[in-house]
């Protein structure tokens, strides 16, 4: 369901597992990101349910912190992803040529910060 040699996806990788103890493992077909042993920050590929299904192989999916979720949910550049999506998730699809990849590595590190446990937190914050 990806591309190995994908530019975007070694790019996410780059930034991702910079992330302190941050791991890469396949699950589903698709790039899951996640704390050593622990809990997923990212996906690498989605999809959305529905009449108006559609497929993000680029597309990056991250947890999403509350306060930020109603104006990420009216960017048109965001989607819910499916299954994910009522858990806190949202997507972002990375294959426009204008991606901010700041952007994508603030929303890496606020997902990677509600995975991580507080240890890991408090040492990336020091």
């Amino acid at each position: 369901m990806f591309d190995e040699h994908d530019p975007l996806l070694a790019r996410l990788r780059t930034l991702a597992l910079a992330l302190p103890e941050a791991e890469e493992r396949i699950s589903h077909g698709r790039p899951w990101f996640s704390v050593v042993g622990g809990t997923a920050f990212a996906v690498y590929g989605s999809g959305t349910k529905g009449p108006e299904s559609v497929r993000h192989d680029a597309g990056l999916v991250v947890h999403v912190d509350e306060d930020e979720r109603p104006a990420r949910v009216q960017d048109p550049r965001f989607f819910v992803p499916a299954y994910l999506g009522p858990k806190g998730w949202l997507g972002i699809d990375l294959d426009p040529p204008d991606t901010d990849w700041r952007e994508v590595a603030e929303l890496l590190d606020a997902s990677w910060r509600h995975a991580a446990p507080r240890r890991l937190v408090g040492l990336r914050d020091a």
